[in-house]
């Protein structure tokens, strides 16, 4: 069997999406055929395995099928144990997750800790997903109070180049990064203009690739307590009454998986079936 590849979703600020678009890359790429496990490292909020749960559980209850990924759960308990009791219970559950599937998708918190940071320096894909505001951006670049031109890296920055020097020196591998505009607001505005310009600046200082993020549809939140997705809506799949918006959201999540270079992996998966 090949080396899975390993997508990390994250962003030390807490609130900018990482489960939305975690939840969604899973679904996407198991109707694309592929074997995906599923490790939630936000052992309080646990948002990734409610959803899972609810998936499974909503799928029984209306008789219908859907890929499932493969699930390693990580005990609650260990966000009060030590550094090196939640290290070795991440490293046996990432093991085994890594011999079993074709990607590893890792939704990590919006805090530093220490099994973040692993995973971090274990990752082939960085996803970062940042909210359309100067808020979410102060962990990715410090910006002049004054002028607003852009300081220095963020310390979400510093996590992922110190991931990175790490991993060129364990493997002489590299880790392609993304940073997704997410939730973005429908109209043009200053703010945008002046935020697109840091973010600009930003990459080519630290080097990550800008990608389209989900925006801040109902479709979304209408769909995740069932465990569903857009890519789940179908003639047997459809909890909710579709209209032309869930069209234009699935062309939204295909826009995402081709940014991330994933679109041979979905393949024709996430065409509208309505």
């Amino acid at each position: 069997m090949s080396q899975p590849r390993v997508i990390i979703v994250g962003n030390e600020k807490g609130g900018a999406g990482k489960s939305t678009i975690a939840l969604h890359l899973a679904v996407a790429l198991m109707y694309g055929g592929a074997k995906v496990a599923v490790l939630d490292l936000d052992l309080r909020q646990q948002s990734l395995g409610h959803f899972f749960a609810s998936r499974r559980a909503w799928l029984a209850a209306n008789e219908v099928e859907a890929p499932m990924p493969l699930e390693f759960p990580l005990s609650p308990d260990l966000a009060l144990a030590t550094d090196g009791e939640a290290l070795a219970a991440f490293q046996q559950a990432f093991e085994a997750a890594n011999e079993a599937a074709d990607f590893v998708l890792i939704d990590t918190p919006g805090g530093d800790t220490a099994i973040s940071r692993a995973a971090h320096g274990l990752a082939d894909l960085i996803v970062t997903p940042m909210n359309d505001s100067f808020v979410d951006f102060d962990m990715l670049g410090v910006v002049d109070p004054v002028s607003l031109d852009l300081k220095r890296p963020g310390l979400y920055s510093v996590t992922v180049w110190d991931s990175r020097k790490a991993r060129a020196v364990a493997d002489g591998r590299s880790i392609d990064w993304v940073v997704l505009r997410n939730r973005l607001a429908p109209t043009e505005a200053r703010n945008r203009r002046r935020l697109d310009e840091r973010v600009k600046a930003l990459s080519r200082r630290v080097g990550f690739r800008v990608g389209p993020g989900l925006r801040d549809r109902v479709i979304y939140r209408e769909l995740y307590p069932f465990g569903l997705t857009i890519a789940d809506l179908s003639p047997a799949i459809r909890p909710v009454a579709i209209s032309l918006q869930h069209v234009a959201a699935r062309q939204e999540l295909r826009a995402l998986i081709g940014a991330l270079g994933l679109g041979e992996v979905t393949g024709q998966t996430l065409m509208a079936a309505e």
